[in-house]
């Protein structure tokens, strides 16, 4: 008869393996969350860039509409639209206050369908500016708050077109009347220098 002896081929692994195994699991997994924070400081860096943009684009698109809709009579003293040409810190910061007509509210609380409309440059830190936008019913007794519509800017500038050339000061009460146009420029910061938004828009709404 004969004896077979098998010998044990299950060994464990040796401490040099494990430790040799350990660091490459380090290595790995340090590469993998170095990628993964890199890509997530380069989203947000991104989101950061993109939000002054849209931000910009959105308060055009609702100036765009209100312009449009500005309502003014001559024999009306209530419905006005003023232009004034401010700056800060050496960049355009003009104020902007208008009446426009407006959809009543639905509801229980009593509306009407003119506003008044009020855009004004607010100074923040590091020589920078946001936009605020206020506005109220021109026939309630109520003070809404003004509340900021964009991030940082650089500048907001409103012209007004007389038919002959641009100008950055309007008063109703002193031109008698409407512009033929108005342009408004949002200016904000690029990767190297301010980057400007601009709409022309011709109020179509305006009484006589």
């Amino acid at each position: 008869m004969t004896i077979t002896f098998f010998k044990n081929s299950n060994r464990g692994f040796t401490l040099l393996e494990l430790l040799v195994a350990l660091v490459l699991l380090v290595m790995l997994s340090g590469a993998l969350y170095g990628t993964y924070f890199s890509v997530m400081r380069g989203s947000e860096v991104a989101r950061e860039r993109t939000e002054p943009l849209r931000d910009a684009r959105a308060a055009l698109d609702l100036l765009r509409r209100e312009l449009a809709a500005v309502n003014f009579a001559s024999n009306n003293k209530r419905l006005y639209f003023v232009v004034e040409d401010r700056d800060i810190f050496g960049k355009p910061a003009s104020i902007l206050d208008f009446t426009a007509f407006t959809a009543p509210k639905s509801g229980s609380v009593p509306s009407s369908d003119v506003m008044a409309v009020r855009y004004k440059p607010v100074e923040r830190q590091e020589q920078t500016m946001i936009l605020s936008r206020q506005t109220e019913d021109l026939y309630l007794d109520s003070k809404p708050l003004p509340y900021p519509l964009t991030e940082q800017i650089q500048g907001f500038l409103v012209e007004c077109y007389d038919g002959n050339q641009w100008v950055k000061s309007w008063d109703t009460t002193l031109n008698a009347g409407l512009p033929k146009a108005v342009r408004v420029t949002l200016l904000v910061q690029g990767s190297d220098k301010p980057v400007g938004f601009t709409a022309i828009v011709v109020p179509r709404l305006a009484g006589t």
